[in-house]
């Protein structure tokens, strides 16, 4: 793995596994801009390493977008850019029928359209230096559990974009790396019990049949944080996508994804279905005592 200085972008930086990878390639010595959507978050980040650079950047913001472009060319000029992370992500949890349709197209907005936005944009600077990009997809991508329907929506979709740009890069020299954690420790756990059900259709007809599930719901982020690992896994997948002679299409990161695809992937639909709604009921009956 080469230890030459590089010059990279990273959305989503504020917290979590996005903080966790500029942190780690600033105090590598590469140089980093740090996308974020709030100047307090860039003020953050610089105390713990003075060098990075803090960039403003709303993944659904079109103008946003633009304006963390025009900074980072002002910034390296003609050299380009090594390396683009799409890390920027959030989580919509619910039953499908409750989800309100603005909620899902915010969950594909931020996870997939954003990601798309952001790639076209800084193409032209990754050219420049025949640089990398990476998705930071998610086993969800592979495997949908029940009430992650939107969230498993966006990184299928997320999939097929990164595998698109795979092979419409590859003849100029653009390596296209997608990540798949499993579950890490991360803000979005905190986020998804901040907001609970409340983003879900109130209409008490339409929840009545979900109300066990609902209280479930409500529990999963702390059972998914208790079974999740450091984000340092994942920043050493991205740092090898990033840096090594040839990185690889995809990394599966964590024992947990890497078991649950196995899962999925080895075991007959109609079992795993089964499976899978069992350990449900079991959860939903032991939250109810």
């Amino acid at each position: 793995m080469s230890t030459t200085s590089k010059t990279f972008f990273v959305t989503g930086a504020s917290t979590g596994i996005g903080r966790d990878i500029v942190l780690s390639l600033a105090k590598q010595g590469h140089r980093v801009f740090a996308g974020v959507r709030k100047l307090a978050d860039g003020q953050a980040l610089k105390r713990e390493a003075p060098e990075l650079v803090p960039v403003l950047c709303d993944v659904i913001d079109a103008a946003s977008i633009e304006r963390a472009r025009a900074q980072v060319h002002e910034a390296v000029g003609g050299e380009g850019l090594d390396g683009l992370v799409n890390n920027a992500g959030i989580s919509v949890s619910g039953p499908l029928e409750l989800l309100p349709l603005e909620q899902f197209d915010l969950q594909m907005r931020v996870n997939v359209s954003g990601q798309l936005a952001v790639t076209q944009a800084f193409l032209p600077l990754l050219r420049a230096r025949r640089g990398r990009i990476v998705f930071m997809g998610s086993e969800s991508g592979l495997v949908t559990l029940p009430f992650l329907g939107a969230y498993s929506a966006s990184k299928h979709a997320l999939e097929a974009v990164a595998n698109a740009f795979r092979l419409e890069l590859r003849r100029f020299g653009i390596q296209v790396s997608l990540i798949e954690p499993g579950s890490i420790q991360s803000e979005i756990w905190k986020k998804a019990l901040e907001i609970g059900t409340a983003h879900l259709k109130g209409d008490p007809e339409l929840r009545a049949p979900y109300a066990d599930d609902l209280q479930l719901l409500a529990t999963v982020p702390k059972l998914a944080a208790k079974a999740a690992v450091p984000p340092v896994v994942v920043t050493r997948a991205v740092q090898h996508a990033l840096t090594a002679r040839r990185a690889k299409a995809r990394y599966l990161v964590g024992p947990e994804a890497r078991a649950l695809t196995a899962f999925i992937a080895l075991t007959p639909t109609r079992l795993s279905d089964y499976l899978v709604t069992q350990s449900m009921s079991r959860l939903t009956k032991r939250k109810r005592k």
